[in-house]
């Protein structure tokens, strides 16, 4: 069966940790996930190759890029595949946070995702592979109602 793979690529190897983030939350799901570093504007042929790779796999794929300052890599991606891509950028105190806005404000034709949390930029991805895979839909309903529970037993734990 064509198992669904969610494709991490970060910027920079400074964006491990929040890549990591993003890894662990799909293997909750039960999601393969590789992670890759290239940068759009430092190893752009390097790029292109990975993607060229990953496009010729046949298995349903998502990429959930991690870059800031200036976040060509994610709008790189999404103009080179075919599939969803989610920029999930790294936090940044930089410039005030205002370089969240080279997620955000992508040119015509160019149409990344953004979400800013790695938990949710995961649970996105299993969302939309949920659409056509029962197990992974199965496994959003599940983490769905485990933070359903939490939130009830803490308004328990309140005596309520």
């Amino acid at each position: 069966m064509n198992e669904p793979i969610v494709i991490i690529l970060m910027g920079s190897k400074s964006d491990l940790a929040h890549c990591q983030k993003i890894a662990d939350t799909c293997k909750e799901f039960e999601l393969e996930t590789v992670m890759r570093i290239s940068s759009a504007h430092k190893t752009a042929a390097k790029l292109l190759e990975i993607l060229a790779e990953y496009e010729a796999d046949p298995r349903p794929k998502i990429y959930i890029t991690v870059a800031g300052r200036s976040n060509a890599l994610s709008g790189m991606v999404d103009a080179s595949t075919s599939g969803p891509v989610i920029a999930c950028p790294p936090p940044s105190i930089s410039f005030g946070g205002a370089d969240i806005y080279s997620s955000l404000r992508m040119p015509s034709g160019v149409a990344p995702l953004v979400i800013l949390e790695p938990q949710n930029a995961a649970l996105a991805a299993a969302k939309i592979f949920g659409i056509s895979n029962p197990k992974v839909q199965a496994g959003v309903v599940a983490y769905q109602e485990n933070y359903r529970k939490r939130i009830s037993d803490a308004d328990l734990d309140l005596g309520n």
